[in-house]
């Protein structure tokens, strides 16, 4: 394995050059691709009815397609499930992302060409590596297996020569050879459907291997370390895997999952590296260990627009183009892609933290904020305010929600849900800390809290150990990339979940 750890390693290191490029050039890089993603989709059903044929410029693409949602598109998506060509992107669609970005019941099935596989999802899982190379360059990390916590897929029942699944799972599923070889557990293990016999079968696989790296949501990888520690009996994994030397980790921020995961890994040389991979595509990765922002990734067939928050709702809300974004302003992202998605809305935002080269943090999702009272709370605030609160009063926390409660006519406040892995040395404390930060990172927010105006001081509920994970059992929506809602503009979640503890 030391042989073949050199090989990856010098081969890895050779992509650096390419990504310098587009760091160099980013404006020009993004131009050419949007013309490149033009000329290719020219003859398509879409191409053709937006005259694909005729732009020339950025600013023609923006005029005549319009921006769209996933309702918007699904027609030519539901087209292409059936088994149309040609729709919304030249090449056969063989596999569809089944998109777990919300816990709601409705799916939304993501096309993933081959062209989005290779030169995007494929492209960007080398990239982690090769940047984690550039940061490591003594690494052994391909000495060993990396393991992955993926979901599974199945058979498209409205055309039985596709599928769909979460994206990790597709990925996995279409991995080149030297990839397998360096991944754990067997593929017949790693897309089991059945979530609570797979984190079973995975301990049990693992434990006798040699993983030097993690992939995947902390919400579910802590699940799979905690009973690795209960089927070994060790303290820690290093105990179990002495070599293990990063953890790849994207779909919920990690800032209040740190110290849990110092705890079950007390290694002071440990790596962790966030990456922004989602059904649509993979977008970000952080190419600085330490710096927790992430370097946009500019060429992988994703051309990017960006809608200030204060458009979004408006019915063709305006964008600019990469050169025109400021720094620490909040944008949702509009995306045309290689896979056929035309200026899509897909409901994240971020963070520009660096401008030449371009950095992000992401920043929430365009449906997941509060805004009850005026605060305008987004989930960057909430996750800030919890990892102060946790890593002041020594806790740690599982998972967590919140939403608005409403006390009165003029007051009201928010009531959080929290799970503890760790309660905190001071719950009161704890409180007063995720209040007074919240009101330093959100000025809207101290604003209502000046002498309780508009909002009185949190609320928090500690839940008994397991409810998220029981409520998403509920939703059938265990494993895989299914993630809990951290803010929430009405009660309608909340109040589930209090009704499954009562």
């Amino acid at each position: 394995m030391e042989i073949l750890n050199s090989i990856i390693t010098w081969v890895m290191k050779k992509r650096i050059h390419q990504i310098e490029l587009f760091m160099k050039y980013p404006i020009e890089v993004q131009q050419e691709l949007l013309k490149k993603l033009v000329n290719t989709a020219q003859h398509t059903e879409f191409g053709k009815k937006y005259f694909f044929s005729s732009i020339s410029t950025e600013q023609e693409f923006k005029e005549r397609v319009p921006i769209s949602n996933y309702e918007e598109i699904f027609p030519y998506i539901d087209r292409i499930m059936k088994g149309e060509n040609n729709v919304l992107w030249p090449s056969k669609i063989k596999w569809f992302a089944k998109s777990s970005g919300t816990t709601n019941a409705k799916s939304k099935f993501i096309p993933v060409s081959e062209e989005s596989l290779e030169d995007c999802h494929f492209k960007g899982g080398k990239d982690m590596l090769s940047l984690f190379i550039n940061n490591r360059p003594e690494t052994k990390v391909f000495a060993g297996k990396g393991l992955s916590i993926g979901g599974s897929h199945q058979i498209n029942h409205l055309n039985p020569d596709t599928f769909y699944g979460d994206v990790s799972a597709v990925i996995i599923q279409n991995l080149p050879f030297w990839a397998q070889i360096i991944r754990t557990p067997k593929l017949e293990i790693a897309l089991m459907d059945k979530w609570e016999e797979k984190i079973e079968k995975m301990a049990e696989t693992t434990i006798r291997e040699n993983v030097t790296s993690l992939s995947g949501v902390p919400t579910w990888t802590v699940l799979l370390l905690q009973r690795i520690l209960e089927k070994t009996g060790k303290n820690n994994i290093l105990e179990v895997w002495p070599n293990l030397e990063v953890f790849l980790h994207g779909a919920v921020a990690f800032g209040p999952y740190k110290s849990l995961f110092q705890d079950l890994i007390p290694s002071e040389a440990m790596g962790y590296m966030e990456i922004y991979n989602a059904s649509e595509g993979f977008f970000g990765i952080e190419d600085i260990m330490g710096s927790k922002d992430m370097l946009l990734m500019l060429d992988y067939g994703i051309y990017y627009e960006f809608i200030a928050m204060e458009d979004i709702g408006k019915e063709q809300p305006k964008t600019i183009s990469l050169g025109e974004v400021e720094l620490h302003k909040n944008y949702a992202m509009v995306i045309s892609t290689n896979a056929g998605l035309w200026r899509y809305l897909i409901g994240d935002t971020v963070k520009f933290t660096s401008l030449y080269p371009f950095r992000i943090k992401i920043s929430g999702r365009t449906k997941h904020f509060i805004n009850a009272f005026g605060e305008e709370l987004i989930i960057e605030n909430a996750d800030q305010a919890i990892a102060k609160a946790t890593e002041t009063t020594g806790a740690e926390i599982n998972n967590y929600t919140a939403a608005p409660v409403y006390l009165s006519e003029k007051a009201g406040g928010h009531e959080w849900l929290i799970e503890f892995e760790k309660e905190p040395s001071d719950f009161d404390l704890f409180i007063e800390i995720l209040d007074q930060t919240l009101k330093e990172v959100n000025s809207d927010y101290e604003a209502k809290r000046h002498k309780n105006l508009a909002l009185v001081k949190p609320q928090v509920k500690k839940l008994p150990q397991g409810t998220f994970y029981n409520w998403l059992k509920t939703k059938g929506k265990l494993g895989g990339q299914y993630k809990i809602p951290r803010l929430s503009n009405n009660r309608e979640i909340l109040e589930e979940i209090l009704t499954l503890i009562n």
